[in-house]
């Protein structure tokens, strides 16, 4: 089990899956009802969007939503995230707040929508 802390680095990388609605769902927390950040481009709509969040207590927050989405279906992707700043595949970031104070992930899980996917810390 890793447990990651602040200036950590998570990478993921993939393939976007032709058709695909949304490419993953990523989530770092304690748990998978208090989550620090939930990560999930969408493309479900004529406005592809990343809609980042967090959870605390099985509660969500609001929700941030970045309307610069440069993922789409059969494109390879890279994630590389710092805490909470997310590099884009165009070489932006986007930041989503530490809501909750969190100082260590303890929980990590990446929902596939995806063909392959690599984790390492």
């Amino acid at each position: 089990m890793f447990v990651f802390s602040s200036g950590d680095h998570l990478k993921i990388m993939g393939k976007i899956l032709p058709g695909a609605k949304r490419f993953s769902e990523i989530e770092l927390g304690s748990d998978s009802n208090n989550m620090a950040l939930h990560f999930n481009p969408r493309f479900e709509t004529e406005e592809n969007v990343i809609v980042c969040n967090s959870k605390r207590d099985g509660n969500w927050g609001e929700e941030q939503r970045e309307s610069k989405n440069p993922f789409h279906p059969g494109s390879v992707v890279k994630v590389a995230g710092d805490f909470f700043e997310v590099e884009l595949p165009n070489g932006e970031e986007i930041q989503f707040p530490n809501r909750e104070g969190t100082d260590s992930i303890s929980y990590v899980r990446v929902k596939a929508g995806r063909t392959s996917a690599k984790q390492t810390a």
